[in-house]
């Protein structure tokens, strides 16, 4: 192997409604702005999932150097959280051009979650493994690939199809209790028409009859396509099929990549052989530069899965720069100048004049803001601007 040729349960339905009012107490912060990491600055948050002895801890070792035993699964709810910072050349570069005292880039979270094991059925999840998944923004599912006589796969043989199809259904049976039970409080309230009117009920009724209806044909409800009006009603919900997911394939480092297309929306894939790359990471950095030299590899598959974490999620980056600091902030595609203001602090974003934009690229050709001005590169943007990956922005606003 290269790498050593280089260097020797049971939920009852009781909780149910406590998770419903918990997460209408979260929708609630949602909707006030507070929660939401892409509209915010919240660091994003995914969970790594997968079956017993399919190589998460392993995987999750290798994104964030924890320290942690990857040994044997005990089946029991289990799990680590680190907060990593995400790998970018260009904060990097800009760090060259300014000399910055400090340096702060993107964050995201990892959460090894153990105790899945496809088992749980029309009972549900634990309450406690439900509200641990449902802080995520999304999930990497750990997907096993590999042969290992001393670890025995959970059902006795390898097939990574049927063990996605385990989680999603997993997941898929959860979220029709849920919804099932929110129907049924939904007509009682319908029929006693006290609290809202009749006619919003109905809506959120038909709504979740909807969703009833996809979970029923066996389909994660991130096959479903929500206007925004549903996304907002849904906000307060940790529906788990409803989230992103990146299907890892955790294989040996002589398989080859499998070739697998999701049949359902919001959903990527990618293969890789974690345990490699957890012993790359062990290494000192100069050690591992050379260790991805002699076998030609580019990039570390880490740095490529933040990256399509990234695209999953729909977020990406952009920079403010100067001679204090340097840092990279995490916004959701398509937000505008405005709402980029409130993520680096609210006041900006209330007494918002116009932003400053320099592209990234042009600071690398003029290699400072000075020089991009004298050359009719620096931009002044409204409020509505749309900002682009890799924008370098100064916000001017007045309180």
């Amino acid at each position: 192997m290269p790498f050593f040729d280089f260097i020797m349960r049971k939920n009852s339905f009781s909780k149910i409604d406590w998770l419903i009012k918990l997460w209408s107490i979260q929708g609630m912060f949602n909707r006030c702005g507070i929660i939401q990491y892409y509209l915010f600055g919240v660091n994003m948050q995914l969970g790594i999932i997968g079956l017993p002895q399919s190589g998460k801890t392993t995987l999750y070792k290798a994104l964030t150097r924890a320290n942690i035993a990857a040994d044997m699964s005990t089946g029991q709810m289990e799990v680590h959280t680190s907060v990593v910072d995400v790998p970018d050349p260009r904060v990097d570069k800009l760090c060259e051009i300014f000399r910055p005292k400090k340096i702060v880039r993107a964050k995201v979270t990892y959460a090894d979650i153990a105790g899945l094991d496809g088992s749980a059925g029309r009972a549900g999840l634990p309450g406690v493994m439900v509200n641990q998944l449902a802080q995520m923004d999304g999930f990497l599912h750990v997907v096993r690939q590999f042969e290992n006589a001393s670890v025995p796969h959970l059902a006795g043989s390898i097939d990574p199809l049927r063990d996605i199809q385990t989680m999603d259904t997993e997941f898929m049976l959860n979220d029709l209790v849920m919804v099932e039970r929110r129907l049924e409080k939904l007509k009682e309230e319908h029929r006693r028409g006290v609290s809202r009117p009749r006619d919003v009920i109905q809506a959120e009724i038909e709504l979740f009859e909807r969703l009833e209806k996809v979970l029923n044909q066996e389909l994660p409800l991130r096959h479903y396509e929500f206007s925004a009006e549903e996304d907002k009603t849904l906000s307060s919900f940790g529906f788990l099929s409803r989230k992103p997911q990146i299907v890892v394939f955790n294989q040996s480092e002589d398989q080859p990549a499998v070739d697998y297309t999701s049949p359902h929306p919001h959903t990527q894939s990618v293969s890789l052989p974690a345990k490699l790359e957890a012993d790359i990471i062990a290494l000192d950095p100069e050690d591992a530069a050379i260790f991805l030299e002699e076998y030609g590899i580019e990039e570390p598959s880490m740095s490529r899965l933040i990256k399509l974490s990234y695209d999953l999620l729909g977020v990406h980056s952009f920079f403010t720069a100067g001679e204090k600091e340097v840092h990279a902030w995490t916004l959701r595609k398509g937000a505008n100048a405005r709402e980029a203001a409130g993520v680096i602090h609210s006041d900006m974003e209330k007494g918002f004049i116009r932003a400053e934009i320099l592209s990234f690229q042009d600071m690398l050709i003029y290699g400072s803001t000075a020089e991009a001005r004298t050359k009719g590169r620096l931009r002044v943007e409204g409020r509505n601007y749309i900002i682009e990956d890799g924008d370098i922005i100064e916000i001017r606003f007045n309180i």
